[in-house]
């Protein structure tokens, strides 16, 4: 439970009960948090709550990550602190919020539903509801004067973006062109990435030309790209695309030392991460790339880069 104090943010999982008046906030998606006030004392509490019942078996501060453990916490506590004081309720978020609020399934609707039904169980009247929709909340809770404030969380237009991209890739593997100049690096890297579940490599380049010529042919969701290559160097390239034809590109290269001058130039130029080939130890086997080199290619298809551009 969060310590006392005047002012409390709650992160999801957190619950706080409070003797004196105090300001109480979170920031709500799929969540739901129920404020609770006792009606003629300062007492007063508030949940944020993920899920909506406990599966059980986890630890103790887990409890508070679930909506059936965390209202039975919190109506303990508040009756702990006069067992025959009256209670009211209001509940705020359970949103069908995609992305880092929440997910496309109905967690909000369940998780909103079991706080109806715990709450009409304990005789706890419902005042006020702002439950539900398609967007996030944060709110405030003024416990001096029992009011909460709602303001809603507007997608931006990248938001929008991301989803729909994350949305796209979950409903197929996801395409990866691998630009290097060697065909054995290729050839590593491709068996690699097919071995995969989501994702499959839909085209090979060995030089910056060759990989324009099947970006604008294959449209991949992301690029894994060298740096040491004839004709252009993958930086000169890497600059170009994010200028012209953005797309998430993963620099793999023996040149791209941590905390190099080249990596850095990498992710200045547009890259979404850079890994250092030398580490992936990819003629000894495949342990080391599939543990260091596919979960960076995977997380850079679910960005959305946008055109850059360069005093230079």
């Amino acid at each position: 439970m969060t310590a006392s104090a005047e002012h409390v943010f709650l992160l999801p999982g957190e619950y706080h009960v409070s003797r004196t008046p105090c300001h109480m906030a979170t920031l709500l998606g799929s969540c739901v948090a129920v404020c609770l006030k006792h009606e003629t004392k300062p007492y007063a509490a508030m949940n944020h709550y993920l899920l909506a019942t406990n599966p059980g078996g986890g630890h103790e501060q887990e409890k508070g990550r679930f909506g059936d453990t965390s209202i039975e916490n919190i109506v303990w506590l508040m009756k702990k602190l006069d067992e025959n004081g009256r209670l009211t309720a209001k509940i705020y978020g359970g949103g069908a919020v995609v992305g880092h609020l929440g997910t496309t399934s109905d967690i909000g609707g369940k998780n909103i539903e079991i706080a109806r039904t715990l709450l009409k169980r304990k005789g706890i009247p419902i005042t006020e509801e702002d439950v539900g929709g398609t967007r996030g909340r944060r709110i405030y809770f003024d416990t001096a004067a029992n009011r909460v404030v709602v303001k809603i969380i507007n997608k931006s237009d990248e938001a929008e973006k991301l989803m729909e991209k994350r949305k796209d890739i979950a409903s197929r593997k996801t395409r990866v062109l691998v630009v290097d100049d060697s065909a054995l690096v290729r050839k590593i890297l491709v068996k690699a990435i097919d071995s995969t579940k989501d994702m499959e490599v839909c085209g090979q380049a060995g030089d910056a030309f060759e990989a324009r010529d099947r970006i604008l042919e294959l449209d991949p969701d992301v690029i894994s790209l060298d740096i040491i290559m004839p004709k252009l160097d993958g930086l000169k390239f890497l600059k170009s695309l994010s200028q012209h034809y953005p797309k998430p590109v993963v620099i793999c290269s023996t040149i791209a030392k941590d905390q190099s001058q080249v990596a850095a130039k990498a992710k200045e130029y547009g890259a979404v991460d850079v890994i250092d080939k030398d580490k992936l130890e990819i003629y000894k086997g495949p342990e080391v790339i599939q543990q260091a080199y596919i979960p960076k290619i995977r997380m850079a298809a679910g960005k959305v880069v946008r055109k850059m551009m360069f005093d230079n």
